[in-house]
């Protein structure tokens, strides 16, 4: 029966004077009938005995044996990451509109004065981290979309700015790239399509400013769709209740491994213990497309690659040629779709960044040595890329979706009344493309490749060094009619 409690049928016993333990214990107990003074101070000797026992027995502080056992997966990987774990601050030109500074009633600042326009300062801050000893960082594209300077804050609190490599909205990813004096800490790239609902989940950032801050948590879903303002929805996120804050944007959530399963991008402002990240396969996808050597060095290379990952570990990848342009200098060279990279300017290859560090870092008009392994050799080809030039871009306007375009003459501007070409002129277009079953007619303009606007073939063939094969591009399109009626907008065709 529980102390404290008696049964219903029976009666009200007197309280004893004194308490008894009532079964065997290990422990001892006593009986008192001495006056409370004399009592008190035998209760007080016996716990400061008790207390000298138990702090003999407890380990020592600094005992290492004690540290190991509170060295739990969340401080392994803390220890090992947060060196790679980078600090953002942004600064952004914002157009701002401002009336009298409060001279007058803002009723009438508001309805009658027009308010002066003038540019000032934004500062942000987010995170980012390394992943690559030649200083590549990942970060959210909201991080650092339209900035004029990226300041990255490192562990050690030094300073360097940094350029921006790749600024991609569509996924909220971007690429940043700094100038390393050493090679850089940096964390390993994981997997995201085997990730397990509950497992644990580790966030590194600089929420509010506060630099390294390392929360935990676990994977809450999978799979989430998440619409934001202005209408655009990122799929496929990864949820947690891992603590997300303002200034955590951009950085690593890791699994007990160390290694990055995903971007932490977004948080619900409404609730608590309820943050999102973007896969870290989809980062994975991208990389070929965010790191392009030929639209970066603004060459014709023709040279694509890809990385497999190897089904047991992330971290042990194999980079295969997955693309070869034809006519290219990749082609010439005799480099064949699926050949494996071994190594890249004599540097081994074990990754995609591995590759693409070094062809930027190498001198491709002398020739970028690749070895490829064939026949459990590794064979050498010379490559050298060349300038694009209008006939070469031209062709891969044919090759991708069936399109011959040239450029704006004089005579046309003048036509139009026009200061600058508008795009490229739609000359001939094959029936059996998605061009010719879409409608594009010749004499319509070609305006854009995505949202970057075309208005000479030199930039068109930049463009299209990183469309591969399969890949829906929006192809803007503008067309006038005889009466002079423009017509407009987005013609969605998937590259040959």
């Amino acid at each position: 029966m529980p102390i404290g409690a008696r049964s219903c049928n029976s009666a009200a016993s007197p309280r004893p004077a004194s308490v008894r333990h009532t079964r065997r214990s290990s422990m001892t107990w006593w009986t008192s009938n001495e006056p409370a003074s004399r009592g008190s101070r035998r209760w007080a000797r016996l716990i400061a005995s008790a207390a000298c026992i138990a702090a003999h027995q407890l380990p020592a502080l600094g005992d290492d044996a004690a540290l190991a056992r509170r060295r739990s997966p969340v401080v392994e990987v803390f220890s090992s990451c947060h060196q790679a774990v980078v600090n953002i601050s942004s600064k952004r030109l914002v157009e701002v509109r401002r009336g009298f500074s409060g001279l007058l009633d803002p009723f009438f600042e508001e309805r009658f004065l027009l308010p002066r326009r003038e540019i000032a300062e934004q500062q942000s801050v987010g995170s980012g981290f390394v992943v690559h000893p030649a200083g590549y960082i990942v970060t959210n594209a909201h991080v650092v979309v339209q900035t004029v300077e990226r300041i990255i804050i490192f562990a050690d609190q030094s300073r360097v700015l940094a350029d921006a490599i790749a600024v991609d909205s569509d996924h909220d990813l971007a690429i940043l790239k700094v100038r390393a004096a050493r090679p850089l800490s940096h964390v390993r790239l994981g997997r995201s399509n085997d990730l397990m609902i509950g497992e644990t989940a580790i966030a590194i950032g600089n929420p509010l400013g506060l630099q390294h801050t390392c929360t935990a948590g676990i994977i809450s879903a999978l799979n989430r769709k998440l619409t934001f303002q202005r209408g655009v929805t990122y799929d496929g996120l990864i949820q947690t209740d891992t603590s997300i804050n303002p200034g955590n944007s951009g950085g690593p959530l890791l699994n007990v491994n160390g290694e990055v399963i995903g971007i932490n991008t977004a948080i619900r402002g409404d609730a608590q213990n309820i943050g999102f990240a973007i896969p870290v396969d989809r980062l994975r996808q991208l990389l070929p497309t965010y790191l392009d050597v030929a639209r970066l060095r603004q060459v014709e290379f023709g040279l694509h690659l890809a990385e497999d990952l190897d089904s047991n570990s992330a971290s042990s990848g194999t980079v295969r040629i997955s693309r070869v342009d034809g006519g290219s200098p990749a082609e010439k060279a005799g480099l064949r779709p699926g050949d494996e990279v071994a190594e890249v300017a004599g540097r081994p290859v074990r990754t995609f960044l591995d590759a693409f560090s070094a062809l930027l870092d190498a001198s491709g008009e002398d020739g970028i040595s690749i070895g490829v392994r064939r026949g459990g050799a590794v064979v050498r080809q010379a490559v050298r890329w060349a300038p694009i030039t209008k006939s070469s871009a031209a062709r891969m306007m044919v090759d991708r979706f069936g399109i011959e375009v040239r450029e704006m003459t004089d005579a046309e501007l003048r036509r139009f009344d026009l200061d600058a070409p508008i795009g490229l002129v739609v000359t001939r277009v094959q029936r059996d493309s998605d061009a010719g079953r879409n409608g594009l007619s010749r004499g319509d303009f070609v305006t854009r490749i995505g949202k970057a606007q075309v208005r000479s073939l030199i930039t068109l063939g930049q463009l299209l060094q990183g469309v591969a094969p399969g890949t829906e591009v929006a192809v803007g399109v503008l067309r006038i009619d005889d009466d002079g009626t423009i017509q407009q907008g987005d013609m969605y065709l998937r590259a040959k």
